[in-house]
């Protein structure tokens, strides 16, 4: 791996390398795979699936034993942080990363997904998809589309009524917004079904409503009416916040491709739009491999174990090429993603001022 890294970061720099290559992205492309860090780790995705479903076993085992107790409320946090991390499972089996065989990384997919979460993996592919291929791409990307949030000052000008406060304030009501988003993804799900083809509506739809039931049933037979909705809001709530958590830093901030301009080649679109999140185990654990953004765009199928792996490489080539790698700690990354919501906003606030 060092003699890789040291392979990469001895190349020339600038227009030369770039020439030279054919592609800025051909030679990492091409020591990646000589440190076989595209290969499949399901061994380590078995173990983690299987503590993964053991855990939530053990959680709704605590809801029967103490769902009459107000103590109850304990285990939500606990829920909403295993549910996260079934999220991060459908998300890599999502992009092939536990196994190549498409109708087997469906399945993983619909079970964590759909029947564990009551998300429809057909809608977060698709729009998972789109993202990747164009991120920050206002035309392209779902991501940075205006709707509640705007990003660009061009999206922030025609906001009337009650979004026009929203994005006033934006930056102050990102947080407490993230809080609905684990419900919303869930609204989302069953609003896709109508654009899903018969086959996936027939398989999707009834795994929702199985999630959906089954989660109801669940806490009204482990505990009282008012603690199974004290529990359901904690719950739900602290979901979204983790997913707000993870998914935040990656790009709102970063570089947006102008509509208007060049067309950026595949390194330079996924590099100069992610961000990366410096820390150890603990953050590798809390994001879901998500903090290695610039290596997961580029290598969308690799395995999460070895992001991490890959970095030395892609940060070594980044500097041979002469382009920026956006590393910084999981506090600053907030406040970046703050400043900018505030910086979008301002010319909304300032005409209210007038």
């Amino acid at each position: 791996m060092a003699q890789a890294a040291a392979a990469v970061a001895d190349r020339p720099t600038g227009v030369s390398a770039r020439h030279r290559s054919g592609s800025d992205f051909t030679p990492l492309l091409r020591a990646i795979k000589t440190e076989r860090l595209l290969d499949r780790r399901t061994g380590w995705y078995g173990r983690s699936m299987a503590v993964n479903a053991a855990a939530l076993a053990a959680v709704c085992t605590g809801l029967f034993l103490i769902g009459h107790s107000w103590w109850v409320l304990l285990l939500a946090p606990i829920l909403s942080v295993l549910c996260t991390r079934t999220a991060f499972i459908g998300h890599d089996a999502g992009h092939s990363q536990i196994t190549d065989n498409r109708a087997v990384a469906r399945l993983i997919g619909l079970v964590h997904g759909n029947l564990l979460l009551g998300m429809s993996v057909s809608w977060w592919n698709d729009k998972h998809n789109r993202h990747h291929a164009n991120p920050n791409h206002t035309e392209k990307d779902p991501d940075v589309a205006a709707d509640i949030l705007v990003f660009t000052a061009r999206q922030a000008r025609p906001r009337a009524g009650f979004r026009r406060w929203l994005t006033r304030h934006q930056a102050w009501l990102f947080f407490p917004l993230t809080l609905l988003q684990g419900i919303a993804m869930k609204v989302y799900g069953f609003r896709d079904l109508r654009r899903q083809t018969r086959r996936e509506r027939a398989i999707e739809g009834p795994l929702l409503v199985v999630h959906l039931v089954g989660y109801v049933a669940l806490l009204l037979t482990a505990m009282p009416l008012g603690h199974a909705i004290a529990f359901a809001a904690v719950h739900q709530a602290l979901f979204g916040l983790h997913l707000g958590m993870a998914f935040a830093p990656n790009h709102k901030g970063m570089e947006m491709p102008d509509p208007d301009g060049e067309r950026w080649g595949h390194l330079k679109r996924q590099v100069l739009t992610s961000r990366n999140i410096c820390g150890g185990a603990l953050t590798d654990w809390f994001l879901g491999g998500l903090n290695y953004q610039i290596e997961h765009h580029l290598f969308p199928s690799m395995p999460r174990p070895h992001l991490r792996l890959a970095q030395p490489l892609v940060r070594a080539h980044c500097h041979a090429v002469g382009m920026s790698y956006a590393e910084t700690g999981l506090v600053d990354s907030y406040r970046q993603v703050l400043r900018h919501m505030h910086e979008v906003g301002e010319p909304l606030r300032a005409l209210r001022v007038e």
